[in-house]
């Protein structure tokens, strides 16, 4: 599933998240953990313009009146720093804002005005939901599981502590600890929720064209018309679900649905590139992308679909991704190894680096993806046995995926 940062409605980062509709309260959270989005450009070293009147970067706040309000909240939330009811709202709405700009400087922002209770033995509840939030967006998945295992203690039918810990274990490839927790929503929320979760744990195993079916049903009944974030989801879902199964037609159709929704959310957009690079098909991604290259993992598939296309514009995006890859790594920021991995082996052609980026990155995170770019990467570096626990983990998997079939057949043939 996307991985959004999941707040029950909807995670990221290379990643996904479940829409940010919480049970009981909605805010909108984006479709990427996602999660999982790459900060926004940055060089190694400063940028100084040469002309005053140069424009370096055009920030949120001028004429976005959410950020304005945001702004607002925080002032008060200084005056007031023990309030909070104040510092969840204000949090949350740093969390969305995060996703929506693509600027993980608001992650911060939401840290500091959880700052007075995060410290303490035993967190409220609600700010350890947030934190786990936090911390699923850095990819520190134990230690937000651990976060979203004390709120359960507490509160054994939070169901927004359920749904994040489902899209965590399936990012993490246990699927069947994903549908464990999926089932515990069954009785806590509407059932289009609950069927979403449930198929996104069951897609990646041996009930793919199932749990396929299942959703594409749920998806036209009547629980699904209240949420166009819940449909964004459930779409993108069926888009890569589709892809995987050699039905392009279908993900074709489900993709555009989605976007036919007019939700600008990033999660999709990456996906949907994905198909279209996959169907050979670059024109495409540069059109679908226009104006997007200030967030880096939609730059990333521009400056594929450059490459694929002989663009004299792709040094130019080559050497601008390697800084801002370069700016990532002197933070020490190990969150977007699958989008380092990739740039690494297509498009500096440096296999064996790349396949080291891919085996860190799959020892964190375990989604279809992920094991694509490790056996790509094993192959291209000739080091078949790299790849092996991914083609264990996936042994049920494989007869089901299109592009991972033909991979693993290619490196048991290099391995004899």
């Amino acid at each position: 599933m996307p991985l959004r940062s999941a707040t029950i409605g909807r995670g990221a980062d290379s990643g996904r998240s479940p829409p940010s509709c919480r049970i009981g309260t909605h805010f909108r959270s984006g479709l990427a953990l996602a999660a999982l989005l790459l900060p926004l450009a940055a060089t190694a070293a400063p940028y100084r313009p040469t002309d005053d009147a140069q424009i370096v970067e055009h920030l949120p706040s001028a004429g976005n009146a959410a950020v304005r309000e945001l702004r607002r909240l925080h002032d008060t939330l200084r005056r007031t720093p023990d309030n909070l009811p104040l510092a969840l709202i204000v949090a949350t709405r740093d969390i969305d804002a995060g996703r929506a700009e693509a600027d993980p400087r608001f992650n911060g922002y939401a840290e500091a005005a959880l700052a007075p209770w995060l410290d303490l033995p035993k967190p409220p509840a609600p700010v350890l939901l947030l934190r786990a939030t936090l911390r699923q967006s850095r990819h520190e998945f134990p230690a937000a599981l651990d976060d979203l295992d004390q709120v359960i203690a507490a509160e054994p039918r939070n169901a927004q502590a359920w749904l994040t810990r489902a899209v965590i274990l399936e990012v993490q490839g246990e699927s069947e600890l994903a549908g464990q927790a999926c089932a515990r929503l069954r009785d806590l929320v509407d059932p289009f929720i609950f069927t979403i979760c449930d198929a996104n744990a069951r897609s990646s195993g041996t009930e793919a064209r199932a749990a396929y079916e299942m959703l594409s049903r749920s998806l036209d009944g009547p629980g699904a018309a209240s949420s166009k974030s819940l449909q964004l989801w459930a779409l993108t879902l069926l888009g890569e679900a589709a892809a995987r199964l050699g039905d392009a037609e279908a993900a074709e159709r489900h993709f555009r649905r989605a976007l036919v929704l007019g939700i600008d959310d990033t999660y999709l957009l990456g996906a949907y590139a994905d198909f279209l690079l996959d169907q050979n098909r670059p024109e495409a991604v540069l059109t679908l992308l226009a104006g997007k290259n200030r967030i880096d993992p939609l730059m990333l598939r521009l400056v594929l679909a450059e490459a694929a296309l002989g663009s004299p514009d792709l040094e130019r995006g080559r050497a601008d991704l390697a800084e801002r890859f370069a700016a990532v790594r002197m933070r020490g920021d190990r969150a977007h190894l699958r989008e380092e991995a990739r740039f690494t082996l297509a498009l500096l052609n440096r296999p064996d680096a790349a396949l080291d980026l891919a085996v860190a990155n799959w020892a964190v995170q375990r989604e279809p993806w992920d094991a694509r770019l490790l056996l790509e990467a094993a192959l291209a570096a000739n080091r078949p046995d790299a790849a092996r626990p991914a083609l264990a983990a996936l042994a049920t998997t494989l007869p089901q995926d299109v592009y991972l079939r033909p991979l693993a057949a290619r490196l048991e043939g290099l391995a004899r």
